[in-house]
């Protein structure tokens, strides 16, 4: 037996844990205690019914079900260009702690764990490397590190998540420990130095140049290190994505297919994000930077040049060759060009003139242009070509023609706030409604030889256009005046009059000029954009709506394609996914809102791409499957996963010899899909109906655990697609999501350095503490914090735990037996009533509150007990009842403490693994006054202690001795004990009654102040802190409860219980409880002090003897 240690060195404490952790994990593989089935599978042969009676099936699968309880919980499959990092770490405990949990309370806990390998990062790494064995030769020794004083080179960019290893067991899991962060942090940038940082030999990264080769490289590492971790996974059913696995692929396009004759996937030109380097669409997860963007769709207006400046003339030369040229701006509001006064360019930034269609010219910046180019509005598509460059400044005296305005030519001015990075670097100027124009307007007004214009040039004066409630017809100088804006440079306060008046004129604003006078700009709005598009003024442009970066380091544009796409938005399709979200648990109303926040804007979502890895698009194979596409509801393939291959790459046939050819799309459709027998399946029937058998046993899906991150893309995808393709007795029960991992307060970073990955921090404190540390760090949808000090503490926090149960085994301590006391009762009560809080927390997947209240507080009682019955010493058969309920509390947290506790020591039967949540004795009966005595004898002697604390700190300060000198070793305390409570409080809870109302569980404060006054109580100060105290205990215990002002115990009968440990806590001579009628009596202390005693709250006099 292994019995805590003597600390010999530092980490003898952590490698007492770590060897229990392997042992125990040992024994847990070799018994299989994780790999789960669904009952029965053995029962099932070719005779069994192929009969397909859905709603018969589905009542006998609730029927067994509740015979049989299932859980299947699954996180988000780790990318495999990689080690799993802390992040993972921490959105895996959410899944794994539920587990434990769910395993405690006797239910087949199923948690699988695949591999995602679809997509861009991995073929974008493996083609880096192929670069710089161009560049530097196959063992990388052309390669000459820059001189000390030198800056690194920089090589084309790194794709993101790319090559982070850890440590793992043995051959190519040893073979990586420390992950891509710490080649970052030392400002490598060559995929090989990352690589080789990452503790992957020089010899051996030239096998990365195949991408096949991560998906056999990574694998084992993430096995390795959750295994190290404890996870409770059932490996049988993990797998690769992609067409390297046949079986998996075979599922992609049952999938796919079916969507696409659902009319879920459709074919057509739209806007979508676009790698130019590529030559594909770039969803979120081909993405380093930019995840969550999105086009952002504009109104390009074309302002005709009529007479150049001469900087410009003189710059251009005859470069134009009398084609019309154009200034291009691009606006979100094009209703408002009516009042157009001018326009602004940045004076400082570079503008091109680019071919368009029509032989017209374009000015703009590059980057507009390049997105034009995209969208078939500059020429050629792919590469806009610049014929001449300004400078904003040289085009400032520009007139052009302002299209749809009264003014029909306008001045080009400068403004400050032009920015390269939006729009088009042309700005309409619509000062009437743009405080931004009008601040700016103002400013040139003001200082026109200062910005070296001429005073005509911003002549124009604002022209109404659309009228509101609030500003008239002139919002931005009303809210330029009302938030007091000096000039163009109050960016803070132009922000926030910009939002006031779109939102003012969006919503309530009504036209007042122009063709769609008198109609509400909401509708005006689009009519305005048509006509000018209609008349040649305007064409549609988008661009991302922030800076977004492929993985192979390319700018991205928004680029107008055909292209397939999943229908996400269609208004049928989305009423499906708003009955699922509305039928979903999701933990917290943040989350919730998240979802039906972005279930109100998502839209069309391209689901094909030329580049990276993945399965075929079956009727077009020229394209595959997007990574965000495949992997909506592969939560299902986990249920069959085991049965039909051996091995993650699908290579070998499963216990049921099925053959990937043989998954047809019929056999998915009748396997997941509630589908028809397919009669045409060479299969064996037995065969089918397991398969079908265990999808609909454990699905639905208990529950999705993921980071928030992925709330706007794959778990509303998962919505979505679970809501086409299953009928509604599959679809997911509950869906959480996590905020993201801080490390000790900070964002978890590679650049900085503030990075650990999993098995890091495995190595540095052991699984338990690091798991433990986890569930400490958070649960909400904010951000959590992983503590070093809370890893650190745990260990010897864990260590203490299981010499503390050796020792009450061993009988060591001088427990007694007999009859239980009351300090035996309350001890009793309160571990019972602390695991019934566990429950409830594990229940809610509040990991910290349960950490809490099955260790924290758990310990805090016994310790309570083990001091407060000093004399008599504990009971045996209580600390053994306890130390077994503990070990059970905190096993979904701590699983290797909790075994050795639980067979090492306890000598339970079988596997803490399987055991069943702690009951109570048969004969307990809820004792709430116990609870309640517990918590009152703690904090009476906490009140006791801070008063005479108070009476040395007065005695010090004043240096005098007074009526009682706490240094002295002759003390004593007189305990008063009231039996009622002052008659104004008892008159304010009778008034806080009468204000009550049952049915809204609320109190009127309107009522009680009526009732104070004309009882002349207002006046009182102690009634309405009172009042608002009680209201507090209202909503933390009920009305009842606080109206009832009853304590549950004989508050004497306790006190007195409680005097010995109060006399030796308190090193006292003597303590004596007396109630307060007769302490008057007997004239122990003044009466002052006596009457501040109320039930529940005694009052003390200190004296010496």
């Amino acid at each position: 037996m292994a019995t805590a240690p003597v600390d010999e060195k530092p980490t003898v404490k952590r490698d007492f844990l770590v060897d229990l952790e392997k042992k125990y994990q040992a024994e847990w593989r070799d018994a299989k205690v994780f790999e789960v089935d669904a009952p029965g599978l053995d029962e099932i042969t070719d005779s069994s019914s192929s009969k397909v009676d859905l709603e018969n099936e589905f009542a006998a699968q609730r029927a067994l079900r509740e015979k049989e309880p299932k859980w299947l919980g699954t996180f988000p499959y780790p990318y495999m260009n990689g080690s799993l990092h802390m992040g993972h770490g921490f959105t895996i405990s959410k899944i794994e702690f539920n587990a434990g949990f769910q395993r405690l309370m006797g239910k087949r806990a199923l948690f699988p764990c695949g591999f995602h390998c679809t997509g861009m990062p991995i073929k974008a790494a493996s083609d880096k490397i192929i670069r710089e064995i161009d560049m530097f030769g196959e063992d990388f020794a052309g390669y000459q590190p820059p001189a000390e004083d030198e800056p690194e080179p920089v090589a084309a960019p790194t794709p993101a998540g790319a090559s982070a290893t850890s440590a793992a067991a043995a051959s190519t899991v040893g073979k990586a420990k420390k992950g891509k962060v710490a080649a970052k942090n030392t400002g490598l940038e060559y995929q090989f130095q990352i690589m080789e940082a990452a503790d992957i030999p020089r010899a051996e990264i030239k096998k990365f140049v195949d991408p096949a080769y991560w998906l056999t490289y990574f694998p084992p590492i993430a096995k390795s290190d959750l295994t190290a971790m404890g996870a409770r996974i059932d490996w049988r059913r993990s797998f690769v994505t992609t067409d390297a696995n046949p079986y998996y692929d075979s599922f992609v396009r049952w999938q796919i297919n079916k969507l696409h004759a659902l009319d879920k996937i459709r074919f057509g030109m739209r806007y979508t994000i676009y790698s130019p380097k590529d030559a594909q669409p770039c969803m979120d997860h081909d993405r380093s930077e930019g995840e969550g963007g999105g086009p952002t769709e504009y109104t390009g207006i074309k302002m005709e040049v009529v007479q150049w400046s001469d900087a410009a003339k003189q710059a251009l030369g005859g470069v134009i060759n009398g084609k019309k040229v154009f200034l291009v701006a691009a606006t979100l509001r094009p209703e408002t060009m009516y009042g157009q006064t001018n326009c602004f360019v940045g004076a400082t930034l570079d503008y091109g003139l680019f071919t368009a269609k029509d032989d017209e010219i374009y000015v703009c910046t590059y980057r507009a242009a390049r997105n034009m180019a995209f969208q078939e509005i500059i020429t050629p598509r792919d590469n806009p070509v610049k014929l001449a460059e300004l400078k904003g400044s040289q085009i400032i005296g520009t007139k052009i023609k302002a299209p749809f305005s009264v003014n029909p030519e306008v001045y080009v001015l400068p403004m400050e706030g032009v920015l390269p990075t939006k729009g088009t670097g042309v700005v309409t100027s619509v000062p009437s409604d743009s405080p931004d124009d009008y601040a700016t307007l103002m400013d040139l007004r003001k200082k026109a030889e200062f910005y070296k214009i001429d005073p005509s040039w911003a002549a124009f004066d604002p022209v109404p256009v659309l009228s509101t409630p609030t500003y008239g017809e002139m919002s931005a100088p009303a809210l330029v005046k009302q938030l007091k804006i000096q000039s163009q440079k109050d960016t803070i306060k132009l922000a926030e009059a910009k939002e006031l008046a779109y939102k003012e004129g969006f919503y309530k604003g009504t036209m007042v000029i122009g063709e769609f006078k008198g109609m509400p700009v909401e509708e005006a709005k689009p009519k305005v954009r048509d006509a000018m598009i209609a008349a040649g003024l305007a064409f549609a442009y988008a661009e991302p709506d922030r800076f977004i970066k492929s993985r192979s380091g390319d700018e991205c544009v928004v680029a107008l394609m055909d292209q397939w796409y999943l229908d996400y938005g269609e208004d049928v399709w989305k009423t499906q996914a708003e009955k699922l979200l509305g039928r979903m648990n999701t933990y917290s109303s943040e989350t919730r809102h998240a979802f039906e926040a972005v279930l109100n804007w998502l839209n069309k979502w391209a689901c094909a791409r030329t580049y990276g890895l993945g399965s075929k698009l079956p009727w077009d194979p020229h394209f595959l499957v997007e990574s965000l596409s495949d992997s909506t509801i592969y939560m299902s393939y986990y249920t069959v996963a085991n049965l039909l291959h051996a091995d993650i790459e699908g290579s070998k046939p499963g216990p049921l010899g099925i053959q990937a050819i043989q998954m047809t799309d019929e056999v998915w459709e009748y396997v997941l899909g509630s589908g028809p027998f397919p009669a045409s399946s060479d299969i064996p029937a037995a065969s089918l109906k397991k398969l079908r058998h265990s999808f609909t046993y454990f699905y639905p899906m208990d529950i999705r655990s993921s980071g928030k991150d992925l709330i706007p893309n794959h778990l509303t995808f998962a919505v979505y697609n679970h809501a086409a393709l299953f009928p509604e007795e599959h679809w997911p029960l509950s869906m959480r999501a996590n905020g993201h991992l801080m490390l000790n307060g900070k964002k978890m970073s590679k650049s900085t350095g503030n990075f650990l990955t999993l098995r890091q921090a495995i190595d540095k404190w052991g699984a338990d503490a690091t798991r433990l540390a986890l569930a400490d760090a958070g649960d909400g949808i904010e951000d959590a914090n992983f503590d070093d000090t809370t890893a650190n503490a745990s260990i010897l926090r864990l260590h203490t735990l299981i010499g503390w149960c050796q020792e009450a085994a061993d009988g060591s301590s001088g427990f007694r037996t007999g009859e239980f006391t009351y300090h035996d009762r309350v001890f009793q009560e309160e571990f019972i009533n602390l695991a019934n809080e566990t429950k409830k927390h594990y229940e809610a997947t509040n990991y910290k509150d349960a950490l809490k209240s099955a260790l924290y507080e758990t310990l805090m009682a016994r310790d309570w007990y083990r001091e407060v019955t000093f004399e008599e010493g504990m009971h045996q058969d209580l600390v053994l009842a306890f130390n077994r309920t503990l070990a059970l509390l905190i096993s979904p947290i701590t699983p290797h403490t909790s075994e050795h506790i639980w067979k090492a020591i306890l000598k339970q039967p079988g596997s803490v693994q399987t055991a069943r949540w702690p009951e109570p004795p048969a004969n307990w009966q809820p004792s709430p006054d116990l609870i309640a005595a517990g918590e009152y004898m703690r904090g009476t002697l906490k009140t006791m202690r801070d008063a005479e604390l108070s009476l040395a700190k007065k005695k010090a300060k004043k240096g005098t001795v007074g009526a009682y000198d706490p240094s002295s070793a002759q003390k004593s305390v007189n305990i008063f004990v009231a039996s009622k409570f002052p008659q104004w409080q008892d008159d304010s809870i009778e008034i806080m009654q009468r204000a009550y109302d049952e049915k809204t569980g609320t109190v009127d404060d309107a009522k009680i102040k009526e009732e104070l006054a004309s009882k002349g109580l207002l006046k009182d100060k102690r009634i309405m802190p009172f009042i608002q105290m009680q209201k507090k205990r209202m909503a933390q215990l009920g009305a009842e409860a606080t109206f009832r002002r009853q304590l549950l115990f004989d508050e004497a009968e306790v006190l007195t219980l409680l005097t010995p440990y109060i006399t030796k806590n308190l090193k006292l001579i003597d303590v004596t409880v007396m109630r307060v009628e007769d302490a008057k009596e007997a004239k122990v202390a003044p009466d002052m002090i006596i009457d501040t005693a109320e039930p529940g709250s005694p009052a003390f006099n200190f004296y010496n003897p």
